[in-house]
């Protein structure tokens, strides 16, 4: 019998074990926010899910585990781990300073090809927000972003950009799943960034502007959540 995950999978044309199905059905239930923060991970359940052993299960929580998505706690289990709002708050701010730098220094290298692109993606995004999917909108968002910092000529900088958007990747998949009102916010501020880009706007006023759009993020989510790590947000 075919499962549902193996279905999917040769669909995109991928081999892959029972504990890689495993993992990437918890992933992206936990990254979309259906198995929130303080779920049970119930093994057991999972696998009948799933149509595969406990095993693979245990293999595939065991990587999440790893990541930082699943907590381990005796006498309670598995559980989807939230985010860590001091881990969250510095990779925000990091990417909020770096990103911001990298954006400005592309500026005069972007293109109007590469605006035509931005704008493109960027109205998939507003397209993704009538049938909102955080996971799709963030992928769309990191699409829309790099068309923007790629250009950077210091790679140092650059380098520190692709850590920042990996880090938060680990920390979790989507923040809109925590702040959906936040996407067309999100969406409009990427016009107005365009539009300095377009008209030649100066260096300084790009990156600052970058900066607010991303500081902007962390704001909601931190206003959402009624977190305080006791840091003053950029």
């Amino acid at each position: 019998m075919t499962t549902a995950a193996e279905s999917a999978s040769k669909a995109a044309g991928k081999a892959v074990s029972k504990s890689g199905l495993a993992y990437d059905w918890l992933h992206e239930q936990i990254v979309a926010g259906d198995l929130p923060p303080g779920a049970r991970l119930v093994l057991s359940q999972v696998a009948e899910k799933l149509d595969v052993s406990v095993v693979p299960v245990r293999e595939a929580v065991r990587r999440l585990e790893a990541e930082g998505l699943v907590t381990f706690e005796k006498n309670v289990g598995a559980t989807v781990a939230g985010i860590d709002p001091v881990e969250y708050l510095y990779t925000m701010q990091t990417l909020s300073l770096v990103e911001g730098a990298a954006t400005a220094l592309s500026a005069p290298a972007v293109g109007p090809a590469d605006i035509a692109r931005a704008r493109e993606v960027n109205a998939r995004m507003r397209e993704c927000l009538h049938d909102f999917d955080p996971v799709q909108f963030t992928a769309l968002n990191r699409e829309f972003h790099s068309v923007l910092f790629e250009h950077c000529p210091n790679p140092h900088i650059l380098d520190l950009v692709h850590r920042g958007w990996n880090r938060l990747k680990a920390l979790r998949g989507s923040t809109f799943s925590y702040v959906p009102e936040r996407a067309a916010e999100s969406v409009e501020e990427h016009e107005q960034l365009l539009s300095l880009i377009e008209r030649g706007a100066p260096t300084a006023e790009v990156e600052l502007a970058a900066r607010r759009h991303r500081s902007a993020t962390l704001d909601a989510y931190l206003a959402r959540t009624g977190e305080s790590p006791g840091f003053p947000t950029l």
